[in-house]
């Protein structure tokens, strides 16, 4: 079973490289389940319906979330009508959507889960490991990718040792480069970063110059998305279905083919 993870889509530019790009890579790949992190799909932070079912449309068959999950008032109005949307499980507000989403493919049950990282994050309201504990004993048996929004890498690897043996997968996602660390533990496939679908041309997908003023002390009110050709970044898990376990992860990064960075 090949199973496709695209890494943080980034407002309308990620969005157009998904559409345009995800049609071959499904048929080059052999791919029988797409997932996406779509977290800052919407102007760069968060999600709307309207996005939601635009991602659906190009050949997505799932979408996690993550710390900006609920920046769009939108989502309450639908999250949970969306069976194939899904938040992190110990993010702030708890009681709305679903943190597992179980779906069928070959005659295989797959559990896909999405978790927020502890350290140098807000809103989390326990730890992703306290909380794997629990959804583990749910995903018992299934093929388990987990989604890890994290900003640690010491917390992804940490939490990859720890529950190696419960999952299929641990990717991680949030910080918007694609690591060059990827490997299989004891049939886990891990990376700490999938890296994002966005503007080749900006600071991890947002505008240069309103970063540079942040970080001169001119405080911004707006996140500005960063226009220009944009990168796509996955990776394709090839899973044995007879043990579950994954055979292979391998990095995809498509670069616009003209690279500019502009100066400023």
């Amino acid at each position: 079973m090949k199973i496709l993870f695209i890494g943080d889509i980034v407002g309308s530019t990620g969005r157009v490289a998904v559409k345009e790009l995800l049609p071959s890579l499904k048929s080059d790949y052999g791919i029988d389940l797409t997932i996406a992190n779509g977290e800052n799909a919407a102007h760069g932070k968060g999600i709307t319906r309207k996005i939601y079912d635009e991602l659906l449309r190009t050949g997505i068959d799932l979408i996690t979330l993550g710390n900006h999950a609920f920046s769009k008032s939108d989502i309450y109005g639908f999250i949970d009508q969306a069976k194939q949307l899904v938040r992190p499980a110990n993010l702030d507000p708890t009681d709305v959507g679903t943190g597992i989403v179980t779906v069928e493919v070959k005659g295989q049950k797959i559990s896909v889960v999405n978790l927020c990282g502890s350290v140098f994050m807000e809103g989390i309201v326990e730890s992703p490991f306290v909380s794997m504990k629990k959804i583990a004993e749910i995903s018992r048996g299934n093929i388990t990718i987990v989604d890890l929004h994290a900003e640690a890498t010491s917390e992804k690897i940490a939490f990859t040792y720890m529950f190696q043996d419960c999952c299929t997968a641990v990717l991680g996602t949030h910080t918007h480069v694609q690591t060059a660390d990827e490997k299989i533990m004891n049939g886990c496939a891990y990376i700490s970063d999938v890296g994002m679908c966005g503007s080749y041309d900006g600071v991890i997908g947002r505008e240069v110059k309103e970063v540079l003023d942040r970080f001169n002390g001119r405080k911004t009110t707006v996140y500005t998305v960063a226009q220009g050709d944009a990168q796509f970044c996955a990776v394709v898990l090839t899973i044995n279905e007879e043990t579950k376990r994954a055979e292979s992860i391998e990095r995809i990064q498509i670069r616009p083919a003209q690279q500019h960075i502009s100066k400023y």
